[in-house]
């Protein structure tokens, strides 16, 4: 596990001690990561506290220089759904894994990120708010509060579905605007 961990500086800041620049992580045909920054080796579990800390990192194999970060994260989320409670159902990585080639893979991978990325700031507030409260009452009151969580998601998810309706919309629409090119296909009549 890396024992040395230097505190956070904001990009441009004037601490001599912080590197420019992502930490950079090297891979080694061994599967060994190591950590440049603390001059050790590494393992999954400290990449993902590295990401759990909001730390900014690359990965990049040590021979080619390849970039390999996402692939560790996969790793990582691969060991995380294999353990305990997935998060991913396997209808919904199937549908994920129908994306892949199709005209619109560019499009679902933005989505995703955007609703993900709302859902997270929506967590961010919620926690934010139930600062102060006494962990166990705020359990027994979220366990009572389910059927108002879960109607709360379902008008979120409903939004986002109207949300990603408009915009394939407006991709149909360009259709017809642009007839004969790749990728558009003009509405039927």
């Amino acid at each position: 596990m890396v024992t040395a961990r230097r505190g956070k500086t904001a990009p441009g800041g004037d601490d001599p001690t912080q590197p420019k620049g992502p930490r950079v992580l090297k891979k080694y045909p061994n599967r060994r990561l190591y950590d440049t920054q603390t001059s050790s080796y590494i393992t999954l579990a400290d990449v993902k506290k590295m990401v759990l800390d909001g730390e900014d990192f690359e990965v990049r194999d040590a021979k080619s220089g390849e970039e390999l970060t996402r692939s560790i994260l996969l790793q990582i989320i691969l060991e995380e759904e294999m353990g305990g409670m997935p998060m991913f159902s396997t209808p919904l990585l199937a549908q994920i894994i129908r994306f892949y080639g199709h005209a619109m893979q560019g499009l679902m991978g933005a989505y995703l990120e955007k609703n993900l990325h709302a859902f997270a700031e929506m967590q961010a507030r919620f926690a934010e708010q139930s600062k102060g409260f006494d962990p166990q009452l705020w359990s027994q009151f979220m366990s009572g509060q389910a059927p108002m969580m879960q109607g709360l998601m379902g008008n979120y998810l409903e939004q986002s579905q109207k949300l990603f309706l408009q915009m394939q919309e407006q991709f149909q629409n360009a259709g017809s605007m642009f007839p004969g090119m790749p990728g558009f296909t003009p509405p039927k009549k």
